[in-house]
């Protein structure tokens, strides 16, 4: 079957890969966000569609047969375009949704809705590590009466202000070398989005062990679809036909 992957996670392209084992037709596509990303089995496609209309075209063109959200949980629009764009086509979708995380008992976080409400949830003299990639980071930057750490895959493509430092590192990220962080910059709070998932999973761990506050941004909400948690269960959710 002719199959497109949203991709740009580990989960994307784990989908991918035993798809293209199996002897399916799979494109990933990738917002080419990230410089030098991890590659899956099969075709690639790069940057946006253009909205709702653009994912349709391309579906219909592209006769795919079955469409995989495999994006991150805080992708945004593609994830919402991709709920409509299957109701306008009748191509089935099945969303890939690594399972959020859980306080443990021990852990205590603040939970907001935006990084505007996290950046305004963030007392006087913090020393603030922020992990929530690029979108959002001005309303953090703001914040001068802070000390801002932003750890980040790829820089942004302007200047941190004084009170800011740019950490570039890439996950995974182990318990010591996120103690070790917390430790090098005397770390008071930690801003996370609820991404899931192992990969930087550490440092809420970390944080607990510190005595280091949590601001956690809620996930957004999607719209229905069918949604699964394992790499099994997305391709059984696919129906796919038998070999």
């Amino acid at each position: 079957m002719k199959i497109l992957i949203l991709g740009g996670t580990a989960e994307a392209r784990q989908v991918a890969n035993r798809l293209v084992a199996m002897g399916h037709d799979v494109t990933t596509s990738l917002a080419g966000r990230t410089q030098d990303p991890i590659l899956p089995e099969g075709g690639l496609r790069m940057g946006p569609f253009g909205g709702i209309p653009g994912l349709c075209a391309y579906l219909r063109a592209a006769r795919i047969e079955r469409l995989v959200d495999a994006t991150h949980p805080y992708a945004g629009l593609i994830s919402i375009n991709a709920v409509a764009a299957s109701e306008t086509t009748g191509i089935r979708l099945v969303r890939y949704m690594r399972p959020a995380w859980v306080p443990v008992p021990g852990q205590s976080w603040i939970t907001v809705g935006t990084a505007r409400e996290a950046a305004d949830a963030l007392p006087k003299m913090a020393n603030v590590l922020l992990t929530t990639g690029h979108a959002g980071l001005e309303a953090f930057l703001e914040r001068s009466d802070c000390s801002i750490y932003v750890r980040v895959i790829e820089p942004p493509d302007f200047a941190l202000p004084r009170h800011a430092e740019l950490i570039v590192s890439r996950p995974p990220y182990g318990l010591e070398q996120e103690l070790a962080l917390l430790r090098r910059h005397d770390i008071t709070h930690l801003v996370s989005k609820n991404s899931g998932g192992g990969q930087t999973a550490a440092k809420l761990e970390a944080a607990q062990r510190m005595g280091v506050q949590v601001i956690m941004i809620a996930r957004p909400v999607y719209g229905p679809a069918l949604e699964v948690a394992s790499v099994d269960d997305a391709l059984a959710a696919l129906e796919l036909p038998a070999p």
